[in-house]
This record gives structure tokens, sequence and C-alpha cells, in this order.
């Protein structure tokens, strides 16, 4: 079974986090909240709070299968900060594991040279800063181990996408078809 770490920090989109961890343990597949704040307790940027699973920094990322970045702000910016984090990004881009991230989160992708050749897309302005992709505009991209999403209205198709990777087309149909989205 595939085991999938996301980060969360202050400040991110909490539909882009909590909609992949929803649609990934509906295909029954592991997903471990790891919060970057210090603390179990993050706020995202609308003002919701919710508990992660874990620390980051007291969680190893070499046994997970792949990691996802949500977007927001200014979660983005604290995740692009966190040693813990692009250390766990390039080391699963180097490892051929899933690495995945949303709506603004791609830069932190692109800023660590991690999408040099990749097709990729992002929320629209961050297509600058994913280095040496191709940007498509696309809802969802998946280029190879790397998964990239739009924005928040995409989550769905995102975690789905995170799933067909990790498990197959077939699971990632189901869930989509039990929650009635295409």
């Amino acid at each position: 079974m595939s085991k999938i770490g996301i980060f969360m920090a202050d400040g991110c989109e909490e539909i882009e986090g909590l909609t992949v961890v929803d649609v990934v343990r509906r295909a029954k597949m592991e997903i471990v909240m790891l919060s970057i704040t210090g603390k179990k307790e993050v706020t995202s940027s609308h003002g919701v709070t919710f508990l992660a699973d874990a620390l980051a920094e007291e969680t190893g990322y070499e046994d997970l299968d792949g990691i996802v970045l949500p977007g927001g702000m200014p979660g983005t910016i604290n995740l692009g900060k966190s040693e813990t984090v692009t250390k766990a990004a390039v080391y699963c881009a180097e490892n051929g594991k899933i690495t995945a991230a949303i709506c603004a989160a791609p830069s932190v992708l692109g800023n660590l040279g991690i999408l040099k050749g990749k097709k990729a897309t992002c929320f629209p302005g961050f297509e600058k800063e994913l280095e040496g992709a191709t940007y498509t505009a696309a809802p969802v991209e998946i280029d190879g181990n790397v998964i990239t999403g739009k924005g928040a209205g995409c989550a769905i198709l995102f975690g789905k996408a995170i799933v067909e990777k990790a498990v197959s087309a077939e699971a990632a149909n189901k869930v989509c078809g039990d929650m009635q989205c295409p």
C-alpha cells in the first residue's frame, strides 16, 4: 500500500490540502498530514484550524512513496522556506516517488529545479516560477512522477491523479464515481 505525506503549513489553502487527504483516504491509501508549524495545529489561509497527524521534523520522508504540497498564501511561502519540505521534495523527485503540488505550490518545485523538462500547471500568475517547465494551464498535469494542479477548484481531480499514479486508474475512477465527480 502506498504511503503519502502531505505537508501542511500555516496559510495553506484548506481545500487543496484536506480534499486531497479525503480523496486519497477514500482510495484506502495511507496519507499522513505533516505539520511544518512546530505544532500539530495548522491554520489555513481562510482561518480554518485543523490538526495534522504528525510534525514534519519528527517524521522521516525516506519511507514515503510520495509527497504533496498544497498551495495557498502564505502557505506556499512557508513550504518553500522549510528545509524539511525542500529536502523531501528533492529526495522524492530524485528517487522516482510521487512529487505533487497544487496552486501556487508548484513554484516550490520549480525553484528547486524539479520541473525542468516537465509539463506543469499552477495557479495563474505563478508560471514564471516553474523554472524549466512547459506550462500547460491544464487543471491537472501528470509528467512522470510529478503531478501539478491548477488551484482549489481542481483539488478533487488533483487527488484523483495522485490515486491513479499510486494505485490505478480504476481505483481513482471508483473513488470519483462514488463521489459523483468526473
